[in-house]
């Protein structure tokens, strides 16, 4: 999912480098009131987890590839904004040292990594788990959490794919970056995220938030909150 450079033009990436960047200002200003100081090591530990299994990617076709994020169970377990920072330091680093997504894609990639998905994942487990603080309705909260998070991270990737040869186009009419339509990008990224990618996210994201449920549940942030 981490779009390389030369795939997005200016038109797309700029505005969207300015919208990662608001939420990143916002992020940094609602981290001491929603992360205490006990909590500032799992944030480390939580970027370290969505770094490593990032690194397992798979290429898919559209000019992208697919793996799981780990950004729900962030947002789970320490909170959405967190979540925000913590993904987007993984995506720069990924971006400057690995060359994992372009240098121009940085705020594209953080707008669907670690802003859509942190924040459509804490909002669905919250939603789905209603006041349920144990049991199969949290199983399942976590795992719809992770799989549409991830989904709809993947769909907000294909429309800034599929929008291209709409917004930026050579004299002849051939596009200049991304060269699929919406009609192309978007069924070929849902499909293999709601098939393989987002089932992935989602036991991933369920078995964690299992284990923290068992082991140290005052850790959960979307339980804790009111």
């Amino acid at each position: 999912m981490h779009i390389p450079d030369g795939y997005l033009s200016p038109q797309t990436y700029i505005p969207l480098f300015g919208v990662a960047a608001i939420f990143w200002t916002a992020a940094v200003r609602k981290l001491q009131t929603v992360l205490s100081h006990r909590h500032i090591p799992y944030l480390a530990m939580a970027a370290a987890f969505s770094f490593l299994i990032q690194m397992f990617n798979i290429p898919i076709p559209g000019g992208t590839t697919g793996h799981a994020v780990g950004a729900a169970v962030v947002a789970i377990l320490l909170g959405p904004w967190p979540a925000v920072l913590a993904l987007s330091m993984v995506l720069v680093i990924q971006a400057i040292v690995f060359g994992d997504g372009g240098i121009t894609a940085i705020g594209a990639n953080c707008f669907n990594m670690a802003v859509v998905m942190p924040f459509v994942s804490y909002w669905v487990f919250r939603l789905i788990k209603g006041s349920s603080e144990s049991g199969k309705r949290i199983w399942g909260a976590a795992f719809l959490a992770g799989y549409i998070g991830l989904t709809m991270a993947a769909l907000a990737t294909a429309v800034q794919f599929g929008i291209q040869p709409l917004i930026a186009q050579d004299a002849q009419g051939q596009p200049l970056y991304a060269p699929y339509p919406l009609s192309i990008a978007v069924p070929i990224m849902a499909a293999e995220h709601l098939l393989l990618f987002g089932v992935v996210e989602g036991v991933i994201t369920a078995s964690l938030v299992k284990y923290f449920l068992k082991h140290e549940p005052g850790l959960i942030y979307a339980s804790r909150e009111v």
